[in-house]
């Protein structure tokens, strides 16, 4: 139950993290976050990718109907007449702002443009352009062949953190909590790293010695038993080719930038403190997708349907909630994020595919029938001659993925005895694994169809 305190239009701060792994260290700003909230362990995304994902969030749809399975397409190309998240609190009242990004923006190009937003679900959009846009010459790109936004590239910073553009929406969004106080908000506060290049003022890297880095490990033979079209198009090297040193710098990278954001959600959350906000704020953190970090022999990035990429992370804080403080180990959906949202502030929410989390934000350990579906749409490269469509489903044991229905390739993984998805069951199932093939086919075929349009095949829209 909600706590007396919460009025009937409680705030709504909604975090959003680009391309925030599920492992990561030095991030006490978010553990502090988890710490008062509800942290959910095996809360899965619909598509591992920036702007699709994004969509499935803030309209509580799948990619069957956003029709949103690339970088380029905006949801309302399927569905105009949809009612985001923001919107429909903007629609009730609430005053609603976006500092950064929550729709999609191409990163760093983007930066300091609207990028794909939507002006419906908006009365206010900031777009901050920081330094680590001017200073992009400075950025180390070890595969030059690559963009910096595609490779894994990096730079460690001069200056202050308020000079970079997340440390300028940081200060942002504190302006607008000082601003608008006295009336119920719904405030969007996205960041861009660690997308990236990962770019973070030195100072966070020395949090990170490069010698404590390490690379994640697998058997030698561990990409033996995966099917072609689980490897994404734009990483069919493993490691890009890179020498382990320059992956571990990459590495060290990457886990600055974190903890550089980390810092910044700090600066937001003691605002909220400060302003005496915190009893009347729902605070929601995510990331739209998780992120490979060498995983499988070299995977990095997302674009995957294995547990690194589908699962991300995601925190609820409802004030007054019996689970505060503890985490959540059941299945759960981004598309149960509207609803939950609309559930907590008694809105009647348009026609959804997710399910209010409220529950588990009372008992996070209370049975939940649920299972997570992600997709992701491979064009025709020179590994795939045609386009290849991938779902997954996920359950508290199982993970069943199927490319192309089946055509291009099948995996099973048992979550029970195999939590780094090291063993595909798929080519010699037991009857057991048989049995849960055939559930979970079944199951897939129920949830999600996965229809992406045709104009798909174009391997430069992804």
């Amino acid at each position: 139950m909600l706590a007396s305190s919460l009025s009937a239009k409680p705030n709504i701060l909604f975090i959003a993290i680009d391309d925030l792994a599920n492992d990561c260290t030095h991030t006490p700003h978010i553990d502090r976050l988890a710490a008062s909230g509800v942290r959910f362990e095996r809360a899965y995304n619909q598509i591992p990718l920036c702007n699709p994902s994004r969509a499935s969030v803030l309209t509580g749809r799948r990619p069957d109907a956003t029709q949103v399975y690339d970088l380029d397409r905006h949801f309302r190309e399927a569905l105009p007449d949809v009612i985001t998240l923001p919107q429909l609190f903007r629609q009730s009242g609430w005053f609603t702002a976006r500092v950064g990004k929550i729709y999609h923006y191409d990163v760093p190009n983007g930066i300091g443009t609207d990028g794909l937003d939507d002006k419906a679900s908006w009365q206010l959009i900031v777009n901050p352009k920081g330094r680590d846009v001017t200073d992009e010459k400075l950025i180390t790109n070890p595969t030059p062949q690559k963009p910096v936004s595609a490779a894994l590239s990096w730079l460690a910073a001069e200056g202050s953190d308020e000079e970079q553009t997340d440390g300028m929406i940081a200060t942002e969004a504190v302006r607008l909590l000082e601003k608008h106080r006295e009336e119920p908000f719904f405030l969007g506060v996205g960041f861009f790293r660690p997308h990236t290049p990962f770019v973070a003022p030195k100072k966070y890297f020395d949090l990170h010695p490069l010698d404590s880095i390490r690379l994640p490990e697998a058997p030698a033979d561990d990409r033996d038993d995966i099917p072609v079209a689980a490897f994404a198009h734009n990483n069919p090297t493993p490691n890009y080719g890179l020498d382990e040193l320059t992956c571990r710098k990459a590495l060290q990278a990457y886990r600055a930038s974190v903890s550089f954001v980390d810092a910044q959600i700090g600066r937001v959350l003691d605002a909220l403190d400060k302003l005496q906000l915190a009893e009347n704020t729902i605070v929601v953190l995510w990331s739209d997708h998780g992120y490979h970090l060498g995983e499988h022999l070299g995977i990095w990035q997302k674009r995957t349907l294995f547990e690194e990429s589908a699962r991300a992370p995601l925190i609820i804080r409802a004030p007054g909630a019996k689970g505060n403080g503890r985490a959540c180990p059941r299945i759960v959906e981004f598309i149960d994020i509207y609803p939950t949202l609309a559930d907590l502030a008694s809105l009647k929410a348009p026609v959804l595919d997710g399910k209010s989390l409220r529950p588990l934000l009372d008992d996070p350990a209370k049975t939940w029938d649920h299972s997570a579906i992600t997709q992701i749409f491979r064009p025709a490269d020179t590994r795939l001659p045609n386009p290849v469509l991938g779902r997954t489903i996920r359950t508290e044991r199982w993970r069943y993925t199927e490319w192309n229905e089946g055509a291009a390739g099948l995996e099973l993984y048992d979550h029970q005895n195999d939590p780094h998805e090291l063993k595909n069951l798929a080519r010699m199932p037991s009857a057991e694994a048989s049995a849960a093939m055939k559930a979970l086919h079944a199951l897939l075929d129920k949830k999600a169809r996965g229809t992406p349009p045709a104009s798909l095949v174009n391997p430069k829209r992804l």
